[in-house]
């Protein structure tokens, strides 16, 4: 057993020492007793923000309570060592080193972690060059000034006898089309870097729904209660929704979630979501709900009270993502088709049959994820009209819920950017020059 998994032993050993009750521990932290109960016994992971108020409120650091700073260190390192060549000699003397020398290897570490961050806004960037709609046009703007200033000054450069009122005319337009190429190239790399620096930048209106989610962690306690608040009054007040069409999809989306918590309320399905582990399945039943909609009651849980990040996507039934709510270490694609091999694409193919994957993402230390996905029709125009389908696929980290003993599905972010050359489902090349 991993050494965090005594994390819920600590918590109930300092609780005790300070004289506090389990039902004050669990108010103060904001979570039910029997979900701290559960946590105590390590029967739930525990991570995060909720790591930090328990924390808080027992006094000492977070890393008291999990495997210390020592540890991640020591996890980082391995992490480095796992993705060079040579390296697997020494990795068992790993911390030995990071005790004798704790300065390289904090060192090391950071260059470490330096590298990985590069490594994800080169993907980013990639993604949005290879599908940005908008970068692709001023990238289009940009050229044709250019070749608008090239035929301007070869008529000059070329023609030895111009009418002096023809020439003034090329010369205001060579002033003309330049200042248009500075404005043009100063707008595009301005536009860049606002993404380099803020991956959530908007650029549609899904975008900017998700921008106005991702501000309250994807959880809206003003639907919760018995007496809502108005959606048009949430939207309206929303600055993050600057259109019309964004404020239209976050009204129904706002609308749905309403519907949601009516049929399953917050602290009840909380509790009832730590008894079922997070299996979807088993609370669809117990609520009298379709899967889907388990999908976005969990994926909309306050930070604590499912005992770790949950992560949610959906897409139409012609693949195109319609919702991203991602979870560290799952990268979902900004532009552009997903990874052909996600059980969400594999649900889409079979409707109303539910599936059930771990999968592993491409990394030096590949990650594992607990999936859920399901393809349901949505019914947009009743019998008579046309089959619309849905697609969800629900992301469990391992700190979520426990992962099966399965051989995990192989997956990637999409082609452009996986590493994994022999994937049989690849549609095109990758930029990355080594494969794993």
């Amino acid at each position: 057993m991993p050494r965090s998994a005594l994390t819920g032993t600590r918590i109930r050993e300092r609780r005790t020492v300070l004289g506090l009750r389990q039902a004050e521990l669990a108010r103060l932290s904001g979570i039910s007793p029997s979900y701290l109960n559960l946590i105590e016994h390590n029967r739930r992971r525990i991570g995060g923000k909720l790591l930090v108020e328990i924390a808080r409120h027992l006094g000492v650091e977070a890393s008291a309570l999990t495997e210390g700073a020592g540890a991640a260190l020591i996890q980082t390192l391995r992490e480095a060592a796992a993705g060079q060549e040579g390296a697997e000699a020494e990795r068992d003397r790993i911390e030995e080193f990071a005790g004798r020398f704790p300065g390289w290897a904090e060192l090391l570490a950071d260059r470490h972690r330096r590298v990985r961050e590069l490594e994800r806004t080169v993907e980013m960037l990639t993604d949005r060059m290879t599908h940005d709609p908008f970068l692709s046009a001023s990238l289009h703007e940009v050229i044709s000034t250019v070749t608008a200033i090239r035929s301007t000054a070869a008529i000059l450069a070329e023609t030895e006898d111009i009418d002096p009122d023809w020439q003034r005319r090329f010369h205001r337009n060579l002033s003309d089309d330049s200042r248009r190429l500075a404005e043009g190239a100063q707008a595009l790399v301005a536009y860049l870097d606002a993404g380099a620096e803020d991956k959530g930048a908007q650029s549609s209106p899904q975008e900017e729904v998700e921008a106005f989610l991702r501000a309250r962690d994807y959880h809206l306690p003003e639907l919760e209660r018995s007496l809502p608040r108005n959606p048009e009054r949430i939207v309206a007040e929303a600055g993050e929704l600057t259109s019309a069409p964004a404020r239209e999809l976050a009204l129904a989306h706002l609308r749905r979630y309403r519907r949601d918590a009516e049929f399953m309320p917050l602290d009840p399905f909380a509790e009832a979501a730590a008894r079922a582990r997070l299996d979807p399945g088993r609370l669809a039943r117990e609520f009298g709900v379709d899967p889907a909609a388990a999908f976005r009651r969990l994926a909309a849980l306050p930070p604590g009270k499912a005992g770790g990040p949950v992560g949610l996507v959906t897409c139409d039934g012609s693949g195109t993502l319609t919702f991203r709510k991602p979870v560290e270490g799952f990268t979902l694609p900004r532009f552009g088709a997903a990874c052909p091999l996600w059980p969400l694409y594999q649900a889409l193919a079979r409707p109303m049959a539910p599936l059930r994957a771990v999968v592993e993402l491409a990394a030096p230390v590949p990650p594992r994820f607990l999936t859920y996905a399901l393809c349901q029709p949505a019914l947009a125009g009743g019998f008579d009209g046309p089959q619309v389908l849905e697609a969800a696929m629900l992301i469990l980290p391992e700190e979520t819920a426990p992962i099966p003993e399965a051989a995990p599905q192989p997956i990637g972010t999409s082609c452009r950017i996986c590493p994994r050359r022999d994937c049989v489902a690849r549609r095109e090349p990758s930029i990355l020059a080594e494969g794993l």
